[in-house]
């Protein structure tokens, strides 16, 4: 019997849903140390350090911190391996990836509401880094104090210089691609631990080398002491969920699983959870020293006495601000919004239009009103988890793991994704109620004991939700129908990952 080869045309991507950038990726280059490096841009910034540190004012001692951060970041880890598998495996970023659960219209729906928490979180993270510059240009130039006199749109001269080159030098790293984002991640991740081991080495010598793992500065009962280390969890856990929800962005340029898988490991619970201890070590070692805590590290810094340990060490925080910034702030939204319109938007464009908005919302006001803070950017966080639990269970018990690469990039109706005009109404019968209830649990005072669960709550309710109403529509365990690799398809699709 002779068999005759398939003589199907090669499908053509709806121009509506598709250009170079959302396209499976081409090129592979990131490899271990590049997801490494990732995540220390990620982790090793201000708001880690102070939180982790935070920990400790709240009654946890150093070894409490390290338990509870590092169970969350394992937690972490494997909620980053499974989105990382998508990107890997079908090679996408995450606003195609949520067409498989949303719809090819639909997806719009979590792109843009991550798109809108990323962008606000830029302007945030630029305006913290520009602190740390104004703290390095006073102490260089003494005589700049007259900048900080007179103020517009809430923000004095000096403060609008320093923002401004750092909204500029992160404009122009990202304007030239990921590629250029996975060279200066490479970067700033391995500087600021420079800074942090000198900084715990001299506070430890200021010690005489004795600080205690297992006491804090401020002892509270046990029972508020394992409600703290439950809560730190869920708060890592909250914190980490957005850049879990569109990892595949990064993923999508490794060669294999083992890559991503390994990259995570060395990032995460090892890397991650030793820069946090680190930082709570320092806290303490500050307490032994100068009977206080003082969380935030420019101010320890400073107690160093050395002008010039003061500028590089401050010119360290800032990079590795902008490090975090364009890992967890920049690269979803420039793909958020090429989806929305492809043919006139790309990743370029995208993340023009994310550093423009950035700028045009006066981050700093931003900043500095906690309910805007709290109740908007909060209550859109909390949104996060259901999106997240419903894509996963969606790709991972629905769908088996089965998906048409091709069918991603098709808009007619009756396609694969199409659904009911080009939205899946089950994944929002599952997202909004779900996403209600996190939010209500995240914003109303009434639930405070159980805030920092939010994510988890929202992701565990997306996932049943959606689990329940899709019931029907399950995949069989074996294949029906052999995957046919198009044009868009990752090789592999069908092969079990190890």
């Amino acid at each position: 019997m002779s068999l005759a080869k398939s003589t199907a045309p090669p499908a053509v991507p709806d121009p509506r849903l598709t250009n170079d950038d959302l396209a499976p990726a081409g090129e592979r280059k990131w490899k271990v140390y590049d997801l490494f490096a990732l995540w220390m841009s990620d982790v090793h910034n201000l708001g880690n350090y102070t939180f982790a540190a935070g920990l400790l004012v709240l009654g946890l001692s150093v070894w409490q911190v390290f338990t509870s951060l590092l169970i969350g970041f394992v937690l972490i880890y494997l909620g980053m391996n499974q989105m990382g598998k998508i990107g890997q495996r079908h090679g996408v970023p995450f606003p195609v990836v949520s067409r498989i659960s949303f719809g090819v219209w639909g997806a719009n729906i979590p792109a843009l509401i991550r798109a809108v928490i990323a962008i606000m979180w830029y302007g945030i993270q630029t305006y913290l880094a520009s602190v740390a510059v104004n703290v390095m240009l006073l102490a260089a130039q003494p005589d700049l104090k007259s900048w900080t006199e007179h103020s517009f749109l809430g923000l004095d001269a000096l403060g609008w210089a320093s923002f401004l080159f750092l909204w500029v030098v992160q404009a122009l790293i990202i304007s030239r691609g990921m590629e250029s984002v996975r060279k200066f991640q490479d970067f700033c991740g391995p500087a600021i631990w420079v800074v942090m081991l000198a900084l715990a080495l001299w506070i430890l010598s200021k010690a005489g080398w004795t600080i205690s793992l297992t006491s804090t500065p401020h002892p509270v009962s046990t029972g508020e002491q394992v409600r703290q280390w439950f809560g730190a969890i869920g708060l890592v856990l909250a914190t980490y969920g957005t850049l879990m929800l569109n990892f595949c962005d990064f993923s999508r340029f490794s060669p294999d699983y083992r890559t991503v898988k390994r990259g995570n490991f060395w990032g995460l619970p090892i890397n991650s959870t030793a820069f946090v201890v680190l930082s709570v070590i320092v806290t303490a070692g500050s307490f032994e020293v100068f009977g206080k805590t003082i969380t935030e590290p420019a101010l320890l810094v400073a107690e160093v006495g050395n002008t010039w340990v003061l500028i590089l060490a401050a010119l360290t925080f800032a990079i590795a601000t902008m490090g975090v910034n364009i890992v967890a702030n920049f690269v979803s939204p420039a793909y958020d919004l090429a989806n929305v319109w492809p043919q006139k938007i790309t990743f370029k464009v995208g993340g023009m239009i994310s550093t423009v908005a950035a700028l045009l919302v006066t981050p700093w006001n931003l900043y500095s009103n906690p309910d805007v803070v709290n109740y908007f950017l909060g209550g859109l966080g909390a949104f996060l988890g259901p999106l997240f639990g419903i894509m996963m269970v969606d790709y991972f018990w629905v769908k088996r793991e089965r998906i048409d690469v091709d069918e991603l990039f098709n808009a007619a109706p009756g396609s694969r994704y199409y659904y009911r005009g080009g939205v899946n109404p089950k994944a929002l019968w599952a997202f909004v109620p779900s996403a209600t209830v996190a939010a209500v649990i995240a914003l109303v005072p009434a639930f405070d004991t159980v805030a920092p669960y939010s994510w988890f709550i929202g992701t565990a309710a997306g996932a049943a939700l959606y689990a329940a109403v899709c019931r029907s529509e399950r995949a069989p365990a074996v294949a029906a129908e052999p995957v046919v690799a198009g044009a868009g398809t990752v090789a592999g699709d069908a092969v079990p990952e190890g």
